[in-house]
């Protein structure tokens, strides 16, 4: 009997003591917001409408240097997403239904930190936004940063101008037969859109954010024969597009009708023969200061293939029209490049669900990241 006493007490005195060591070593966690490190010209805002499951739409906010993951921005149904002028902040356009994928509709501009990915705010627009794939210029913000342009598809077209000073919506611009956003960058108040007649409207705004002109240009392309991809990459006031068979465009949308400078080839007549042809979504990337244009290209191309990811990427000189070289291209259905000193050019793997980095001066492959995202096909750089 006095055994089995003195047993219970040293278990008893046991379990007591292992609770109390639990509990002195037991430390509760904090929850907090993170904040990332500073952005460099490196880090990648990948946009992902996530087809499968298209409510639930992310941007991907990727380490472009060291090829790592650094966090997510949920976008919501087919949101559109850019930064500010000054890249602190991120304006994502999107829709939100009462019972997930139908019911009552609410559109709104999501606003986050873009250091720490938090949401600051939003700001509620006409249940109008284009539930599209993302290209860049379905959300656009004026180069001052005080107008945000949000195409509308409804399927008739138009821009929501949103005043980002004032938290709400300033006018919406009918812009018939006519799509995607492009703003000037001497003239904060003005945009222009590309119209299925081969024209360009350009709309200049008043001080409260009006349409106060709307003017439409001349002709620069032929729709029925070779018509230009949507995507566009700006220097300033200019945009340059590339065509379905490989020709180049430029337009200056500076004044209140744009201007336009004549076409030149990214293909010899060779090149032609074999069905060397762009293709994918962001075919055409553009590192300003050293003139460089990258197009990612494809060959044995058809009628349809303007969408099939690169054989390999072409590198140009904007001045000279020369090419510079040709990589492997990784399946790249979207290409953009880093500013600045060492820049690297990225390609998003439509295939394998990767991330391929080259440097963009001699093309020297320097890493990859997989598995990011369902179905990304844009990357805007920091």
């Amino acid at each position: 009997m006095l055994r089995k006493t003195l047993a219970g007490i040293s278990v008893a005195g046991l379990l007591a003591l292992t609770g109390s060591l639990a509990h002195a070593e037991f430390t509760p966690e904090i929850v907090s917001v993170g904040k990332l490190a500073p952005a460099d010209p490196y880090r990648i805002y990948l946009s992902d409408v996530a087809i499968n499951h298209i409510v639930d739409g992310k941007l991907h906010v990727i380490d472009g240097k060291n090829m790592h993951y650094l966090g997510m921005v949920a976008t919501g149904y087919a949101g559109q997403s850019t930064l500010s002028p000054d890249r602190k902040t991120i304006y994502v356009a999107t829709t939100y239904y009462s019972r997930l994928n139908h019911g009552e509709r609410t559109d709104v501009v999501d606003i986050h930190d873009a250091l720490t990915l938090a949401h600051t705010g939003e700001i509620v627009i006409p249940p109008r936004h284009a539930q599209s794939l993302n290209y860049k210029g379905t959300i656009r913000t004026s180069s001052d940063g005080r107008w945000l342009f949000v195409q509308n598809a409804t399927p008739a077209t138009s821009v929501t101008v949103v005043d980002l000073a004032a938290g709400k919506v300033a006018s919406e611009v009918q812009t018939p037969g006519c799509w995607i956003v492009l703003p000037a960058a001497g003239t904060p108040g003005r945009f222009s859109t590309v119209c299925g007649d081969g024209t360009m409207l350009t709309v200049t705004l008043d001080a409260d954010g009006k349409p106060a002109t709307q003017k439409r240009s001349a002709k620069f392309f032929d729709a029925d024969k070779d018509p230009i991809f949507i995507h566009g990459e700006q220097d300033g006031d200019v945009y340059r597009f590339v065509s379905y068979g490989g020709d180049l465009y430029t337009a200056n949308v500076g004044g209140e009708t744009a201007s336009f400078e004549a076409p030149w080839s990214l293909l010899s007549a060779g090149e032609r023969k074999a069905g060397w042809r762009p293709g994918g979504y962001q075919v055409l990337a553009e590192h300003k200061a050293s003139g460089r244009l990258y197009v990612a290209m494809h060959d044995k191309s058809y009628e349809g293939s303007h969408k099939n990811p690169a054989k390999e990427i072409w590198a140009f000189d904007r001045a000279s029209h020369k090419r510079l070289g040709r990589v492997p291209g990784s399946n790249a259905i979207a290409v953009a490049v880093s500013q600045g000193e060492a820049a690297r050019l990225f390609a998003f793997d439509a295939v394998k669900g990767g991330i391929a980095s080259y440097d963009a001066s001699g093309l020297k492959p320097l890493g990859r990241i997989e598995g990011v995202g369902d179905t990304p096909n844009l990357m805007e750089m920091q």
